[in-house]
């Protein structure tokens, strides 16, 4: 496996350690940043940062400003509406500040965009309790119930499936007033730098072709730091290394529209548009980054090298 063309660059005061290479490989192509995802940048598009609402909006719900944190987390879902954890964590605000109906749809919303997370069908299922829909909470359960069988206890969710269950029954039990009527618990959620950490996992493990569990430390690193454009890069990587080519198209869709001039996604799109056969869109991509790169760069070649050999260059 090659190594990356970009310099993962980590931050001292995070207080990261340096992974066993510093520099990162991706297989084919290169996406990197010249800083931590946690580490606001400004971007074309949209009006609001959504790494910089998503924090102020975090460190908002854990102190308690629940006002404060439906309006960064609002306008996070403006900004990229297929965010799944901003809605989770709109929902926790709003549950907080006593909204329990609109709690409800964002985790709707949460769990459509995202049906394996544990605690947006969990909260989801608790919203329902309190709102007297039990048979709708027991649906939420159903599924929970479902996962941690087919889990046996050992899948890394076994731990998180058994305690959402504990809790959903807890609240489903009679006569169960406290546990229905008062507010959800708030996430435990872990710290902009903690978020860097999982994002550094995340590249090493995919540099070991272990997709699954890079997955799952881009998940903790996006709810820890928010949709970046670095984060849903990867998930788009990791995706289509999975095999599924649409989410993994969702995923740089969802980077470029934070912002347009990503040139690790506007790659990664381009090569899976070959993968698909779709030529003239693979070649849209590499005019995108040939207009972005005015002295060339290694990405636009890199897609160059794929649209003429038909594919993976390496392969």
């Amino acid at each position: 496996m090659k190594r990356s063309r970009f310099v993962l660059v980590l931050l001292a005061a995070a207080g990261l350690a340096a992974p066993p290479a510093a520099v990162l490989a991706m297989g084919s192509g290169g996406m990197g940043a010249s800083s931590m995802p946690s580490m606001p940048q400004q971007f074309d598009q949209p009006q609001y940062d959504p790494v910089v609402e998503y924090q102020r909006g975090s460190a908002a719900l854990q102190a308690g400003r629940y006002k404060d944190a439906i309006r960064a987390f609002d306008h996070v879902v403006d900004a990229t509406p297929r965010a799944a954890d901003a809605w989770l964590m709109l929902g926790m605000s709003k549950s907080g500040a006593g909204d329990v109906r609109g709690a409800e749809k964002a985790y709707q919303r949460s769990v459509k965009l995202d049906g394996g997370s544990i605690d947006a069908h969990r909260e989801l299922a608790l919203s329902e309790i309190r709102l007297k829909q039990p048979a709708k909470a027991g649906a939420e359960l159903a599924a929970l119930q479902a996962r941690a069988a087919t889990c046996a206890g050992a899948c890394p969710d076994a731990a998180g499936l058994e305690a959402a269950i504990t809790a959903i029954k807890a609240a489903l039990a009679p006569p169960a007033p406290q546990a229905a009527k008062a507010a959800p618990a708030p996430l435990s959620l872990a710290s902009p730098q903690q978020g860097d950490g999982d994002y550094v996992r995340a590249v090493s493990l995919i540099n070991e072709r272990r997709f699954g569990a890079a997955m799952s430390a881009l998940d903790k690193a996006e709810l820890a730091i928010g949709p970046h454009p670095d984060i849903l890069t990867y998930k788009g990587y990791v995706w289509r290394r999975l095999g599924d080519w649409p989410k993994a198209e969702d995923y740089y869709r969802q980077a470029l529209a934070i912002d347009p001039n990503h040139r690790g996604a506007t790659e990664y799109y381009g090569e899976l548009k070959v993968l698909e056969g779709d030529t003239a869109g693979a070649r849209a991509m590499l005019a995108r980054l040939d207009g972005a790169c005015s002295f060339g760069c290694a990405e636009a070649e890199e897609l160059r090298r794929w649209i003429d050999h038909g594919g993976d260059p390496a392969s």
